[in-house]
């Protein structure tokens, strides 16, 4: 008997049921003397290699003898031959009652020789077992997938696709992952050239189905091997073709420890190949966990430890660190490498689960001489167990994801445009359309016209004249109205630019530029809008309002003006010997009137000056409002936006960096 191989009960055989499916029962079998010791029964072949193939699939809940396995279809005796399986027509395939005639995931075995040499060639087929269950995650980790999503969907403006990226192939896979079997865990063999990772796989699968060899690099593609049925879209999932799927040869108890169990044995990281370091690279970001292995030799490797385990310092618990060949090591030196493997390990941020404390598992093992593997292989089979691998390393990415992205959410620094800011900017605003001006000129103009209305004539007089035949030599030149616009432009867009720098003081650098943006384009328009404004809230158009006592003041003005006239009349009549001589009346008139004239003219300038302040006050504060009301609509408004938005996605991130979810 070939090396190996396990001899099959014989007689087993399959029999048609009535649900379409095939019962392993005992049949007479017939016997030939053929060197590979077949024998063939009516409705299969039993091989030496302790397999029974048949057509159909073997009913749930009835198992075949130990060391035998039943195939769905027929395939033409292909044994020790070397020759090629033959796939029979469909309608010699299907059976009563069965839909179609899909192959179920069994097992095909051929040897390479009759010798045993070489590896076993393995082939899975697709399942058509009842669906498994999707994976369901608990409450926590949808709420932190649903703020991430989330948190992507508000960011698309403000920050660039590059730097969301990561988290959107994080949500991409966690949905795609989540309507997979829940029952399965996809477990990789990750390890560097001649670390004996593919020995590894094939002492845990118990068949040499990966090839190994002294050629580098010896794993040129990712191979499967799956150990119970329905694992055909997961493998799908990572692009395997069916070529490379495997099952493997286990007792009942081996299998059942490691049952759901979809082992990957991936090719070397460290490949001179490139595709084969891609191939690597995509994988990892698919499975459910992942087991590195590491050679005496190796096992301090920079590109190991910088490439690969540090950034992945966050998925420790599904992490298996495996020092293989320590059949190489004498005495203590394994126990001294193992130390030292956890030294590297601890350096690198990545936990170590021990004394109970959720981390990676670190075990020595010898896939040579079967050192350690039992307990490899027990430590695997509670993992795959606890069927939660597949939501932890759903979580493990999102802290992942939510680590990336802290820089453009985060800076530790309060944010956020303070009151004051506000205030110092509408104050800028107002300075630039001259409400401290216009307030002044109001109550300039307010009390112009009350000397207008309480003034004596004469002293009108003497101004007007004053003022028109004054010369303009030695006058300062007046600044035009161009320059003083190209003054006001300057002093918004200073108030535009420091309101901006306070806003955006603070916030991470894509926020900080949102907000800036904001304020720019808030002050496109804004210097014309404010001169529009000033114009309307400005002086109204007219005099300005007389208080009540007015009429009173003019009268009395009016009553010393008259008094004088008539004095002065009654000398000129006096002079020209019309009235009778009387110089003390006409005198006193005139003394009166033009005593009292100045007295009426200044005390209504004193008791004009509150009224006058109050108007100049006025008219800067509606001048003031207005300013601060196209300022806030312009800029402060879109820059309270920008940080409100900023503040939705802190809240978001805030959510999705909390603690780790797990299987629901």
């Amino acid at each position: 008997m070939p090396s190996g191989a396990r001899p099959s009960p014989s007689g087993d055989g399959p029999s048609p049921s009535g649900d379409g499916h095939c019962r392993l029962v005992d049949r007479p079998s017939r016997s030939d003397d053929s060197p590979s010791g077949r024998t063939e029964s009516r409705s299969g072949r039993t091989e030496s290699s302790g397999r029974t193939e048949s057509r159909g699939r073997t009913e749930p809940g009835s198992r075949p003898e130990p060391g035998s396995r039943t195939e769905s279809g027929h395939r033409s005796a292909a044994g020790s031959r070397g020759e090629s399986p033959v796939r029979p027509q469909p309608s010699a395939r299907k059976d009563p009652g069965e839909d179609g005639g899909a192959w179920d995931d069994g097992l095909i075995a051929r040897r390479v020789n009759e010798n045993g040499e070489g590896p076993a060639v393995v082939e899975v087929r697709g399942s058509v077992s009842p669906d498994a269950a999707p994976l369901a995650y608990d409450g926590m980790l949808r709420s932190r997938l649903d703020a991430l999503r989330e948190l992507v969907g508000l960011s698309r403006t403000r920050l660039d696709s590059r730097t969301l990226a990561e988290a959107g192939r994080v949500l991409d896979e966690a949905a795609a992952r989540r309507r997979l079997s829940g029952q399965h865990t996809v477990v990789a063999i990750a390890g560097a050239t001649g670390s004996g990772k593919s020995q590894l796989f094939n002492a845990l699968a118990g068949v040499a189905i990966s090839e190994t060899g002294v050629r580098r690099p010896t794993t040129a593609a990712p191979i499967a091997c799956n150990w119970s049925d329905g694992a055909t879209p997961l493998i799908d999932r990572l692009g395997i073709p069916s070529r490379l799927r495997r099952r493997p040869l286990q007792s009942p108890e081996a299998e059942a420890q490691l049952r759901g169990l979809i082992l990957v044995d991936l090719p070397d990281h460290d490949s001179a190949a490139v595709v084969h370091r891609e191939q690597v690279d995509r994988i990892l970001k698919l499975v459910d966990a992942v087991i590195w292995v590491v050679d005496p030799e190796k096992y301090a490797d920079a590109v190991l430890h910088e490439r690969y385990l540090r950034p992945m310092a966050g998925h420790a618990e599904i992490m298996f660190v495996v020092l293989n060949q320590i059949d190489r090591l004498p005495g203590e030196a394994a126990d001294q490498v193992l130390d030292d493997l956890r030294r590297l390990l601890d350096e690198d941020g990545i936990a170590l689960g021990e004394y109970g404390e959720p981390g990676a598992t670190v075990l020595a093992v010898s896939a040579l001489s079967g050192d350690g593997m039992p307990e490899l292989r027990e430590c695997l089979g509670q993992f795959v167990t606890e069927r939660g691998a597949a939501a932890r390393r759903v979580a493990a990415d999102v802290d992942s994801a939510a680590d990336g992205l802290r820089p453009v959410y985060v800076t530790g620094r309060r944010t956020g445009l303070s009151e004051e800011a506000r205030e110092e900017f509408a104050a800028r605003l107002a300075d630039a359309v001259g409400a401290t001006a216009a307030g002044e000129a109001a109550e300039r103009a307010w009390l112009r016209n009350a000397n207008k209305a309480c003034g004596t004539p004469w002293l009108r007089l003497w101004r007007w004249f004053n003022d028109r035949g004054e010369s303009a030599t030695g006058r300062l030149p007046l600044r035009t109205q161009a320059d003083e616009e190209a003054t006001a432009r300057q002093r918004v867009e200073q108030a535009v630019r420091t309101v901006a720098e306070r806003a955006s003081a603070g916030l991470p650098a894509p926020w900080a530029l949102a907000v800036r943006e904001a304020a720019v384009r808030g002050a496109q328009g804004l210097p014309e809008a404010l001169d529009e404004l000033s114009a309307k809230a400005g002086l109204p158009p007219g005099r300005p309002p007389r208080p009540g006592w007015w009429p009173v003041a003019v009268l009395a003005q009016a009553s010393m003006t008259l008094l004088q006239v008539v004095g002065g009349l009654w000398l000129v009549g006096q002079i020209a010997r019309v009235v009778a001589p009387n110089l003390g009346v006409p005198v006193l008139l005139m003394i009166a009137g033009i005593v009292g004239g100045p007295i009426v003219e200044w005390s209504c300038r004193m008791a004009a000056r509150g009224p006058a302040r109050r108007y100049g006050q006025e008219a800067e504060r509606r001048l003031r409002e207005a300013a601060a009301g196209c300022g806030r609509a312009r800029v402060l408004d879109p820059l309270a936006a920008e940080l409100l938005r900023y503040r939705e996605v802190r809240e978001q991130y805030g959510r999705v960096a909390r603690s780790r979810a797990g299987v629901g």
